[in-house]
């Protein structure tokens, strides 16, 4: 197991919780990026596994990159370890969940849109206020269009501005939002539903809707159908489940 600086993780009945601890205000640094990497990877490779979450400790979730580590001799390493982040986040098989409080900015925000899904404290502040230091969001400028349409992307990011979770969610960037005072109930909840399936079902859900992504209707129907009856219908756990249906039962997951 990565050895831990500026997070901390724990599991429990499938569900991988990592928090970013890098006070005060849980900025990414080099190092501080290199490590989730390599704990996204090392997390990636537990077939009991879930879904994964991503909080934040202190007043912020994650305010940004270091500012530091955009000089000119720094840039390219920057850009180098921070695209490497977000494509690990891409590579995870299990459901990923960005639980934002507090201020999620710059670079913070890539990373939680990064995620599968963003589950936000009702207090929660998002924004790319790059363009203020003269700066772009790549990762931003690249995904904000599939989630929320270009007009909407060339606002967040040319304007700076600050939205708040409930502006997020009326643009299809959050999920759900949760009570300020309530965050962890309801979080736990959201994981919860998860985690009554089995993990090779989850898997394959996920699968399902990422590999499909800019297909067109025939070619991706063809290919869903194939996953349906040459790998799921080939699962114990697709069996299981029909049996625990029928017998009226919980279903006992084998994960295979």
């Amino acid at each position: 197991m990565t050895e831990l600086s500026f997070h901390e993780m724990t599991k429990e009945k499938g569900a991988a919780r990592v928090v970013l601890n890098r006070p005060k205000h849980n900025v990414f640094n080099i190092e501080m990026m290199q490590e989730l990497t390599a704990l996204l990877d090392e997390l990636n490779a537990d077939d009991d596994l879930k879904c994964v979450v991503i909080s934040g400790k202190g007043a912020s979730w994650c305010a940004g990159v270091e500012v530091g580590d955009h000089k000119p001799e720094l840039a390219p390493e920057m850009i180098r370890v921070f695209d490497a982040l977000l494509k690990q986040i891409h590579a995870i098989k299990v459901p990923t969940i960005a639980a934002v409080h507090g201020a999620c900015l710059g670079g913070g925000m890539e990373v939680a849109i990064a995620c599968d899904m963003v589950v936000a404290a009702k207090a929660a502040v998002f924004g790319q206020p790059e363009i203020k230091l003269g700066f772009l969001p790549p990762y931003a400028a690249v995904r904000l269009p599939h989630l929320v349409g270009p007009s909407k992307a060339i606002e967040i990011c040319t304007t700076g501005r600050r939205y708040t979770a409930q502006a997020m969610y009326e643009m299809g960037l959050i999920s759900d939002i949760l009570e300020d005072d309530a965050f962890e109930e309801g979080l736990g909840k959201v994981i919860k539903e998860i985690g009554h399936a089995s993990p090779l079902i989850i898997r394959l859900n996920k699968k399902a809707v990422k590999q499909h992504l800019g297909l067109g209707i025939d070619a991706a129907m063809e290919s869903v159908g194939d996953m349906f009856l040459n790998q799921l219908m080939k699962t114990e756990d697709t069996l299981e489940g029909i049996k625990s249906f029928e017998e009226k039962r919980r279903a006992e997951w084998v994960n295979r």
